[in-house]
Protein backbone atom coordinates (compact mmCIF):
# COMPACT_ATOMS: atom_id res chain seq x y z
CA UNK A 1 0.00 0.00 0.00
CA UNK A 2 2.96 2.66 0.93
CA UNK A 3 4.62 1.77 -2.17
CA UNK A 4 1.56 2.25 -4.03
CA UNK A 5 1.06 5.66 -2.56
CA UNK A 6 4.47 6.74 -3.37
CA UNK A 7 3.70 6.03 -7.12
CA UNK A 8 0.33 7.62 -7.58
CA UNK A 9 2.00 10.91 -5.52
CA UNK A 10 5.06 11.05 -8.10
CA UNK A 11 2.79 10.40 -11.12
CA UNK A 12 0.19 13.27 -9.68
CA UNK A 13 3.60 15.40 -9.18
CA UNK A 14 4.33 14.81 -12.81
CA UNK A 15 1.39 15.50 -14.17
CA UNK A 16 0.87 19.24 -11.95
CA UNK A 17 4.52 20.23 -12.73
CA UNK A 18 3.90 22.79 -14.74
CA UNK A 19 1.62 24.40 -13.49
CA UNK A 20 3.41 24.38 -10.29
CA UNK A 21 6.52 25.61 -12.19
CA UNK A 22 4.64 29.43 -12.39
CA UNK A 23 4.30 30.82 -16.24
CA UNK A 24 7.55 30.49 -18.62
CA UNK A 25 8.11 32.72 -21.92
CA UNK A 26 10.34 31.35 -24.62
CA UNK A 27 13.26 33.93 -25.64
CA UNK A 28 15.23 33.23 -28.82
CA UNK A 29 17.95 36.08 -30.64
CA UNK A 30 18.78 36.97 -33.88
CA UNK A 31 21.67 38.48 -34.60
CA UNK A 32 22.59 38.73 -37.93
CA UNK A 33 21.42 38.27 -41.58
CA UNK A 34 18.02 36.52 -42.32
CA UNK A 35 18.59 33.77 -44.28
CA UNK A 36 16.72 29.94 -44.08
CA UNK A 37 18.74 28.88 -41.18
CA UNK A 38 16.55 31.92 -39.31
CA UNK A 39 13.77 30.14 -40.64
CA UNK A 40 13.64 26.88 -39.46
CA UNK A 41 15.31 28.18 -36.20
CA UNK A 42 12.17 30.22 -35.61
CA UNK A 43 9.99 27.56 -36.93
CA UNK A 44 11.04 25.18 -34.15
CA UNK A 45 11.12 27.60 -31.73
CA UNK A 46 7.45 28.52 -32.42
CA UNK A 47 6.76 24.48 -31.67
CA UNK A 48 9.00 23.88 -28.87
CA UNK A 49 6.80 27.31 -27.38
CA UNK A 50 3.67 25.51 -28.19
CA UNK A 51 4.84 21.89 -27.37
CA UNK A 52 5.95 23.09 -23.48
CA UNK A 53 2.71 25.69 -23.13
CA UNK A 54 4.63 29.02 -22.88
CA UNK A 55 2.70 32.76 -22.27
CA UNK A 56 4.66 33.56 -25.40
CA UNK A 57 7.49 33.44 -27.27
CA UNK A 58 9.79 36.44 -27.62
CA UNK A 59 12.20 37.02 -30.36
CA UNK A 60 15.00 39.40 -29.47
CA UNK A 61 15.74 41.17 -33.23
CA UNK A 62 18.78 42.78 -34.29
CA UNK A 63 19.37 42.34 -38.33
CA UNK A 64 20.53 44.32 -40.71
CA UNK A 65 17.80 42.59 -43.44
CA UNK A 66 17.82 39.60 -45.60
CA UNK A 67 15.97 37.14 -47.81
CA UNK A 68 12.85 37.92 -48.93
CA UNK A 69 11.72 34.16 -49.26
CA UNK A 70 13.22 33.11 -46.10
CA UNK A 71 11.28 36.53 -44.11
CA UNK A 72 8.02 34.96 -46.25
CA UNK A 73 7.87 31.92 -44.18
CA UNK A 74 9.03 33.49 -41.19
CA UNK A 75 5.94 35.80 -41.41
CA UNK A 76 3.77 32.92 -42.26
CA UNK A 77 4.85 30.90 -39.22
CA UNK A 78 3.99 34.09 -36.83
CA UNK A 79 0.75 33.97 -38.79
CA UNK A 80 0.08 30.17 -37.91
CA UNK A 81 1.37 30.14 -34.58
CA UNK A 82 -0.63 28.79 -31.61
CA UNK A 83 2.00 30.80 -29.40
CA UNK A 84 1.79 34.28 -29.39
CA UNK A 85 4.85 35.81 -30.93
CA UNK A 86 6.49 38.97 -29.61
CA UNK A 87 9.28 40.81 -31.43
CA UNK A 88 11.43 42.86 -29.79
CA UNK A 89 14.35 44.54 -31.59
CA UNK A 90 17.42 44.98 -28.69
CA UNK A 91 19.29 45.59 -27.68
CA UNK A 92 20.48 49.76 -27.92
CA UNK A 93 22.02 50.06 -31.16
CA UNK A 94 20.09 47.44 -32.44
CA UNK A 95 18.57 47.51 -35.78
CA UNK A 96 15.55 45.57 -37.44
CA UNK A 97 16.44 46.94 -41.48
CA UNK A 98 14.76 45.40 -44.46
CA UNK A 99 13.62 41.92 -43.92
CA UNK A 100 13.89 42.95 -39.59
CA UNK A 101 10.87 45.82 -40.89
CA UNK A 102 8.77 42.80 -42.26
CA UNK A 103 9.54 40.47 -39.07
CA UNK A 104 8.81 42.80 -36.61
CA UNK A 105 5.41 44.02 -38.23
CA UNK A 106 3.91 40.78 -38.64
CA UNK A 107 4.72 40.10 -34.72
CA UNK A 108 1.45 39.91 -32.31
CA UNK A 109 3.40 42.47 -30.33
CA UNK A 110 5.68 44.56 -31.38
CA UNK A 111 8.31 46.09 -28.97
CA UNK A 112 11.64 48.04 -29.14
CA UNK A 113 14.39 48.86 -27.27
CA UNK A 114 15.51 53.01 -26.23
CA UNK A 115 17.84 53.92 -29.42
CA UNK A 116 17.10 51.31 -31.79
CA UNK A 117 15.55 52.10 -35.42
CA UNK A 118 13.38 50.18 -38.05
CA UNK A 119 13.24 50.65 -41.64
CA UNK A 120 14.35 50.61 -44.82
CA UNK A 121 12.60 47.78 -46.08
CA UNK A 122 13.62 48.70 -49.51
CA UNK A 123 13.37 45.09 -51.91
CA UNK A 124 16.66 45.83 -53.50
CA UNK A 125 18.36 46.01 -50.23
CA UNK A 126 16.22 43.03 -49.19
CA UNK A 127 18.04 40.51 -51.98
CA UNK A 128 16.51 37.18 -53.35
CA UNK A 129 17.33 38.22 -56.99
CA UNK A 130 20.43 38.44 -58.42
CA UNK A 131 21.87 42.31 -57.25
CA UNK A 132 21.17 44.95 -59.51
CA UNK A 133 23.67 44.23 -62.21
CA UNK A 134 21.07 41.33 -63.49
CA UNK A 135 17.78 43.07 -62.42
CA UNK A 136 16.36 45.85 -65.05
CA UNK A 137 14.15 48.56 -64.17
CA UNK A 138 10.89 46.79 -64.84
CA UNK A 139 12.39 44.20 -62.77
CA UNK A 140 12.74 46.51 -59.34
CA UNK A 141 9.53 48.19 -60.01
CA UNK A 142 7.57 45.06 -59.84
CA UNK A 143 9.70 43.46 -57.09
CA UNK A 144 9.01 47.55 -55.24
CA UNK A 145 4.99 46.97 -56.25
CA UNK A 146 4.87 43.41 -54.46
CA UNK A 147 7.15 44.02 -51.14
CA UNK A 148 4.86 47.19 -50.96
CA UNK A 149 1.81 45.65 -50.95
CA UNK A 150 3.50 42.59 -48.88
CA UNK A 151 4.17 45.10 -46.17
CA UNK A 152 1.17 46.67 -46.23
CA UNK A 153 -1.16 43.42 -46.26
CA UNK A 154 1.25 43.17 -42.72
CA UNK A 155 0.54 46.11 -41.11
CA UNK A 156 -3.27 46.34 -41.45
CA UNK A 157 -3.35 42.45 -40.59
CA UNK A 158 -1.58 43.36 -37.40
CA UNK A 159 -3.41 47.07 -37.09
CA UNK A 160 -0.10 49.14 -37.46
CA UNK A 161 0.29 51.98 -39.53
CA UNK A 162 -0.22 50.96 -43.01
CA UNK A 163 0.88 54.23 -45.06
CA UNK A 164 4.75 54.28 -43.23
CA UNK A 165 5.12 50.54 -43.74
CA UNK A 166 4.32 51.30 -47.08
CA UNK A 167 7.09 54.28 -47.00
CA UNK A 168 9.43 52.36 -45.42
CA UNK A 169 9.29 50.37 -49.11
CA UNK A 170 8.56 52.70 -51.75
CA UNK A 171 10.88 55.66 -49.65
CA UNK A 172 13.28 53.44 -47.25
CA UNK A 173 11.86 54.83 -44.62
CA UNK A 174 14.16 54.28 -41.42
CA UNK A 175 12.39 55.94 -37.68
CA UNK A 176 14.47 55.36 -34.60
CA UNK A 177 12.12 53.24 -31.50
CA UNK A 178 10.01 56.80 -30.09
CA UNK A 179 9.28 57.60 -33.26
CA UNK A 180 7.85 54.20 -34.30
CA UNK A 181 5.91 54.50 -30.99
CA UNK A 182 4.16 57.78 -31.55
CA UNK A 183 3.25 56.58 -35.40
CA UNK A 184 1.97 53.49 -34.02
CA UNK A 185 4.63 50.83 -35.72
CA UNK A 186 5.55 49.45 -32.77
CA UNK A 187 2.80 48.64 -29.46
CA UNK A 188 5.89 49.65 -26.66
CA UNK A 189 9.11 50.50 -25.88
CA UNK A 190 11.01 48.24 -23.23
CA UNK A 191 14.60 48.97 -21.60
CA UNK A 192 14.94 44.69 -20.85
CA UNK A 193 13.63 41.59 -21.38
CA UNK A 194 11.69 42.13 -17.62
CA UNK A 195 10.13 44.96 -18.37
CA UNK A 196 8.62 44.32 -21.70
CA UNK A 197 7.02 41.01 -19.71
CA UNK A 198 5.44 43.63 -17.07
CA UNK A 199 4.13 45.53 -20.07
CA UNK A 200 2.51 43.27 -21.83
CA UNK A 201 1.10 41.54 -19.09
CA UNK A 202 -2.87 41.42 -19.72
CA UNK A 203 -2.67 41.93 -23.04
CA UNK A 204 -5.15 40.82 -25.24
CA UNK A 205 -3.70 38.57 -28.20
CA UNK A 206 -6.01 36.44 -30.29
CA UNK A 207 -8.82 36.47 -27.52
CA UNK A 208 -6.80 35.70 -24.46
CA UNK A 209 -5.18 38.00 -21.90
CA UNK A 210 -1.29 37.24 -21.59
CA UNK A 211 0.47 36.23 -18.24
CA UNK A 212 3.91 37.36 -18.28
CA UNK A 213 4.30 38.97 -15.26
CA UNK A 214 7.57 37.33 -13.10
CA UNK A 215 6.89 34.84 -15.60
CA UNK A 216 10.59 32.66 -15.66
CA UNK A 217 12.64 33.52 -18.93
CA UNK A 218 13.43 30.15 -21.36
CA UNK A 219 16.09 30.47 -24.04
CA UNK A 220 15.79 28.92 -26.71
CA UNK A 221 19.26 28.67 -28.40
CA UNK A 222 20.10 27.82 -32.04
CA UNK A 223 20.42 24.10 -32.43
CA UNK A 224 24.27 22.99 -33.62
CA UNK A 225 22.70 22.27 -37.31
CA UNK A 226 21.44 26.09 -37.25
CA UNK A 227 24.27 27.41 -36.28
CA UNK A 228 26.32 25.76 -38.48
CA UNK A 229 24.12 26.74 -41.51
CA UNK A 230 23.87 30.65 -40.55
CA UNK A 231 27.82 30.65 -40.70
CA UNK A 232 27.57 28.92 -44.29
CA UNK A 233 24.94 31.17 -46.08
CA UNK A 234 27.29 33.93 -45.95
CA UNK A 235 29.42 35.60 -48.89
CA UNK A 236 32.50 35.07 -47.21
CA UNK A 237 31.88 31.63 -47.01
CA UNK A 238 30.95 31.54 -50.44
CA UNK A 239 33.95 33.18 -51.63
CA UNK A 240 36.02 30.90 -49.62
CA UNK A 241 34.43 27.67 -50.99
CA UNK A 242 34.92 29.16 -54.58
CA UNK A 243 38.46 29.71 -53.91
CA UNK A 244 38.98 26.21 -52.87
CA UNK A 245 36.64 24.86 -55.89
CA UNK A 246 38.80 27.08 -58.02
CA UNK A 247 42.63 25.85 -56.45
CA UNK A 248 41.60 22.23 -56.32
CA UNK A 249 40.38 21.80 -59.06
CA UNK A 250 43.03 23.51 -61.03
CA UNK A 251 46.01 22.25 -58.47
CA UNK A 252 44.82 18.37 -60.14
CA UNK A 253 44.65 19.56 -63.74
CA UNK A 254 47.95 20.82 -62.82
CA UNK A 255 49.26 17.34 -61.14
CA UNK A 256 47.40 14.41 -62.15
CA UNK A 257 46.73 12.11 -59.78
CA UNK A 258 47.20 13.88 -56.36
CA UNK A 259 43.28 12.86 -55.97
CA UNK A 260 42.46 14.83 -52.72
CA UNK A 261 42.52 18.55 -54.41
CA UNK A 262 40.22 17.06 -56.98
CA UNK A 263 37.88 15.85 -54.67
CA UNK A 264 37.67 18.83 -52.29
CA UNK A 265 38.01 21.15 -55.21
CA UNK A 266 34.67 19.25 -56.62
CA UNK A 267 32.78 19.29 -53.19
CA UNK A 268 33.49 23.05 -53.01
CA UNK A 269 31.77 23.67 -56.45
CA UNK A 270 28.80 22.27 -56.26
CA UNK A 271 28.60 23.53 -52.75
CA UNK A 272 28.59 27.00 -53.57
CA UNK A 273 26.57 26.57 -57.10
CA UNK A 274 23.48 25.38 -53.95
CA UNK A 275 24.39 28.63 -52.36
CA UNK A 276 24.26 31.00 -55.34
CA UNK A 277 20.73 29.44 -56.08
CA UNK A 278 19.78 30.80 -52.76
CA UNK A 279 21.96 34.13 -51.71
CA UNK A 280 21.36 37.08 -54.21
CA UNK A 281 24.30 36.52 -56.57
CA UNK A 282 25.18 38.85 -59.09
CA UNK A 283 25.60 36.75 -62.28
CA UNK A 284 28.11 39.31 -64.02
CA UNK A 285 30.49 39.36 -60.72
CA UNK A 286 30.76 35.45 -60.91
CA UNK A 287 31.28 35.95 -64.91
CA UNK A 288 34.21 37.87 -64.50
CA UNK A 289 35.59 35.31 -62.16
CA UNK A 290 35.33 32.68 -64.62
CA UNK A 291 37.36 35.03 -67.16
CA UNK A 292 39.41 35.82 -64.39
CA UNK A 293 40.57 31.85 -63.94
CA UNK A 294 40.60 31.65 -67.93
CA UNK A 295 43.09 34.02 -68.33
CA UNK A 296 45.48 32.83 -65.45
CA UNK A 297 45.26 29.48 -66.98
CA UNK A 298 46.12 30.93 -70.36
CA UNK A 299 49.17 33.07 -69.11
CA UNK A 300 50.66 29.97 -67.18
CA UNK A 301 51.03 27.97 -70.90
CA UNK A 302 51.46 30.71 -73.26
CA UNK A 303 53.61 33.15 -70.97
CA UNK A 304 52.70 37.15 -72.03
CA UNK A 305 55.25 38.30 -69.80
CA UNK A 306 52.52 39.17 -67.08
CA UNK A 307 49.87 40.81 -69.07
CA UNK A 308 47.10 38.15 -68.93
CA UNK A 309 48.11 37.47 -65.09
CA UNK A 310 47.54 41.61 -64.69
CA UNK A 311 44.18 41.45 -66.67
CA UNK A 312 43.12 38.26 -64.91
CA UNK A 313 43.65 39.83 -61.44
CA UNK A 314 41.77 42.47 -62.02
CA UNK A 315 39.06 40.86 -63.51
CA UNK A 316 38.99 38.70 -60.42
CA UNK A 317 38.82 41.60 -57.91
CA UNK A 318 36.21 43.64 -60.16
CA UNK A 319 34.21 39.83 -60.12
CA UNK A 320 34.56 40.23 -56.26
CA UNK A 321 33.61 43.27 -55.83
CA UNK A 322 30.24 42.88 -57.91
CA UNK A 323 29.37 39.24 -56.66
CA UNK A 324 26.99 40.48 -54.07
CA UNK A 325 25.43 43.70 -53.92
CA UNK A 326 27.58 46.20 -51.81
CA UNK A 327 24.82 48.53 -51.12
CA UNK A 328 23.06 45.54 -49.22
CA UNK A 329 24.55 45.65 -45.52
CA UNK A 330 23.15 41.97 -44.74
CA UNK A 331 24.69 40.21 -47.76
CA UNK A 332 27.93 41.94 -49.48
CA UNK A 333 31.92 41.76 -49.25
CA UNK A 334 33.94 43.38 -48.01
CA UNK A 335 37.45 44.71 -49.12
CA UNK A 336 39.23 42.93 -46.22
CA UNK A 337 38.51 39.88 -47.96
CA UNK A 338 38.43 40.41 -51.53
CA UNK A 339 42.05 41.80 -51.88
CA UNK A 340 43.74 38.40 -49.92
CA UNK A 341 41.80 36.51 -52.40
CA UNK A 342 42.30 38.10 -55.03
CA UNK A 343 46.20 38.06 -53.87
CA UNK A 344 46.49 34.35 -53.02
CA UNK A 345 44.52 33.44 -56.35
CA UNK A 346 47.45 35.03 -58.43
CA UNK A 347 49.78 33.55 -55.77
CA UNK A 348 48.68 29.97 -56.87
CA UNK A 349 48.62 30.78 -60.47
CA UNK A 350 52.14 32.10 -60.75
CA UNK A 351 53.83 29.41 -58.17
CA UNK A 352 51.94 26.17 -57.69
CA UNK A 353 50.17 26.19 -61.18
CA UNK A 354 52.86 27.35 -63.03
CA UNK A 355 55.64 25.00 -61.21
CA UNK A 356 53.14 22.26 -62.04
CA UNK A 357 52.72 22.20 -65.67
CA UNK A 358 56.10 23.24 -66.46
CA UNK A 359 57.05 19.92 -64.76
CA UNK A 360 54.91 18.13 -66.50
CA UNK A 361 57.28 20.05 -69.77
CA UNK A 362 60.39 18.96 -68.52
CA UNK A 363 61.99 15.79 -70.28
CA UNK A 364 61.99 12.92 -68.96
CA UNK A 365 64.92 11.85 -66.05
CA UNK A 366 64.08 8.71 -65.18
CA UNK A 367 63.24 5.20 -66.84
CA UNK A 368 64.19 3.52 -70.51
CA UNK A 369 63.33 7.41 -71.94
CA UNK A 370 65.88 9.06 -70.20
CA UNK A 371 68.68 6.87 -72.01
CA UNK A 372 67.78 8.50 -75.13
CA UNK A 373 70.30 10.34 -77.02
CA UNK A 374 73.11 9.02 -74.54
CA UNK A 375 76.38 8.13 -75.44
CA UNK A 376 78.22 4.75 -74.61
CA UNK A 377 80.78 2.72 -76.56
CA UNK A 378 79.98 -0.56 -78.07
CA UNK A 379 80.79 -3.31 -76.39
CA UNK A 380 80.82 -5.58 -79.59
CA UNK A 381 80.63 -5.28 -83.01
CA UNK A 382 76.81 -3.78 -84.03
CA UNK A 383 74.92 -4.59 -87.46
CA UNK A 384 71.50 -5.87 -87.85
CA UNK A 385 71.50 -8.60 -86.21
CA UNK A 386 73.11 -7.21 -82.95
CA UNK A 387 75.60 -6.49 -80.37
CA UNK A 388 76.05 -5.54 -76.91
CA UNK A 389 76.74 -2.08 -74.67
CA UNK A 390 76.94 -1.23 -72.07
CA UNK A 391 75.07 2.00 -70.59
CA UNK A 392 73.29 3.16 -67.03
CA UNK A 393 74.87 0.33 -65.41
CA UNK A 394 73.85 -2.59 -67.54
CA UNK A 395 74.22 -4.58 -70.25
CA UNK A 396 71.92 -3.98 -73.51
CA UNK A 397 71.23 -5.77 -76.57
CA UNK A 398 71.70 -3.12 -79.64
CA UNK A 399 71.12 -2.94 -83.30
CA UNK A 400 72.25 -0.75 -85.86
CA UNK A 401 71.27 0.06 -89.71
CA UNK A 402 74.93 0.98 -89.61
CA UNK A 403 78.09 -1.76 -88.88
CA UNK A 404 79.67 -0.09 -85.51
CA UNK A 405 82.90 -1.54 -84.23
CA UNK A 406 84.00 -2.47 -81.03
CA UNK A 407 84.86 0.43 -78.76
CA UNK A 408 83.54 2.85 -81.31
CA UNK A 409 80.93 5.35 -79.45
CA UNK A 410 77.23 5.18 -79.63
CA UNK A 411 74.48 7.54 -79.36
CA UNK A 412 71.06 5.45 -78.42
CA UNK A 413 67.90 6.73 -81.00
CA UNK A 414 65.47 4.39 -79.98
CA UNK A 415 64.49 1.69 -77.10
CA UNK A 416 62.15 -1.55 -78.46
CA UNK A 417 61.74 -4.13 -75.68
CA UNK A 418 65.14 -4.86 -74.21
CA UNK A 419 66.70 -3.44 -77.51
CA UNK A 420 68.35 -0.35 -78.19
CA UNK A 421 68.34 0.91 -81.27
CA UNK A 422 71.77 3.19 -82.20
CA UNK A 423 73.77 4.79 -84.79
CA UNK A 424 77.19 5.75 -85.14
CA UNK A 425 78.31 8.46 -82.62
CA UNK A 426 78.74 11.59 -85.21
CA UNK A 427 81.64 13.99 -84.99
Amino acid sequence: MGRGFFILMAMLTCWLAPGLRGAEVGLMKIDGAIGPATADYIARGIQVASGRGYSCLIIQLDTPGGLLESTKQIVQAFYASPVPVVVYVAPSGANAASAGCFITLAADIAAMAPHTSIGAAHPVSMGGGGGEGKTDEVMKQKLENYASSYIEAIAEKRGRNVAWARDSVTKSESITAERALELKVIDLIAPDVRDLLEQIDGRQVNGNALATKGAAVVDLPMAARERVFTLLWRPEVMLILMLVAIYGIIGELSSPGAILPGVVGAIALIVALYMASILPVNWAGLALIGVAVALLIIDVFAPTHGVLTFGGLVSFFLGALMLFDRGNPAFHLSLTYIIPATLLTGAFFLFVVGAGLRAQRLPVRVGKEAMIDKVAPALTRIDAAGGKIFVEGEYWNATSDQPIEPGQPVEIKGISGLTLKVQPKRA
